[in-house]
């Protein structure tokens, strides 16, 4: 069922800011205070503390997120000695902010006051599908067993496609969804070589507005871990699948076949599928929230089908 709509919090001043995180022991500068509206759950504000360090500050956007706040920090502190890449370090962790030193790396990605994308490296850059290859292949390489046993959320092959079915069926009940839409998601579905056939622990959604990078394009660090878990090896190449010339995406996949020795079969295709589908997963995560303002969007999404 919709979720009853999560009151949207609206945002600070900086004068309120600055007495929220003095209220954490954290003294900023109120003049160094740069708002980010792209998130979803939380918007981001990057700032200074009267010391001269840079943080990041997490501020929810609606009072239920804070309900996966311990998960997130559990799936951080399991990684955090497993990566050689810098993942949020919380120092403060609250219902009301989350705080953090600022990573090393600026994003690859950001959304301009219009909403639209701006991109900060070339997306055909050798050096970052080398990169993010072999962050991925770190990534996988984790022991789906120490996950487990930390509490990450686990699903089999088997439960990722019965996961997506229950989604699909989901968003039919609460949405009118194109049968184009339907048509090529039941096709999906019942195509066993474009499911996995074994399940790793993934980012899911490993794409450059979450990754920082170093002048060379190289990935320095990597944000949002809300959506990790063990799943299907093709969500974390999906972004780059999508977004990257052909012989970037084959870099990638070449450099996580390198280390690994694992060749993921029909994985562009299989990319390809995972973003076709994801009106599916906007449509769940709008009947999560109740918000009617990503209910209306993804009623929108549902209602066209291919390229409408």
């Amino acid at each position: 069922m919709t979720a009853q709509p999560s009151a949207s919090l609206p945002a600070p001043s900086p004068a309120e800011l600055t007495a929220l995180a003095a209220g954490h022991g954290l003294d900023l500068d109120p003049e160094s205070l740069r708002f980010n509206e792209a998130g979803l759950d939380y918007r981001v504000v990057f700032a200074t503390a009267l010391d001269g360090e840079p943080w990041v500050l997490r501020l929810p956007r609606r009072p239920d997120v804070s309900a996966k706040l311990a998960e997130e920090a559990l799936i951080l502190n399991f990684l955090k000695p497993r990566l050689d890449v810098g993942v949020p370090d919380w120092r403060i962790k609250a219902a009301d902010l989350i705080a953090y030193p600022l990573l090393p790396g600026t994003p690859g990605l950001t959304l301009d006051d219009a909403g639209q994308p701006v991109w900060h490296f070339d997306t055909s850059s050798e050096h970052y599908a080398t990169s993010l290859g072999q962050l991925i292949a770190a990534l996988h390489s984790v022991d789906v067993g120490d996950a487990a046993a930390a509490g990450v959320n686990v699903r089999t092959s088997a439960g990722v496609r019965d996961k997506w079915r229950a989604d699909i069926a989901l968003a039919k009940e609460h949405f009118t969804v194109a049968d184009s839409l339907l048509t090529r998601w039941s096709r999906w579905l019942d195509v066993d070589s474009l499911w996995p056939d074994r399940t790793v622990l993934t980012h899911g959604e490993l794409y450059p507005a979450h990754l920082l990078l170093g002048p060379d394009d190289g990935i320095l660090s990597v944000l949002d871990w809300t959506t990790a878990a063990v799943g299907d090896p093709a969500l974390d190449f999906m972004f780059q699948q999508v977004s990257a010339p052909p012989e970037a995406f084959m870099r990638t996949v070449d450099a996580y076949r390198d280390i690994t020795g694992w060749d993921e079969p029909r994985l562009a295709d299989r990319c390809a599928a995972l973003m076709a589908a994801a009106p599916v997963g906007y449509a769940t995560f709008a009947l999560e929230t109740g918000d009617p303002g990503h209910l209306a969007a993804a009623s929108a999404l549902l209602a066209g089908g291919p390229g409408d």
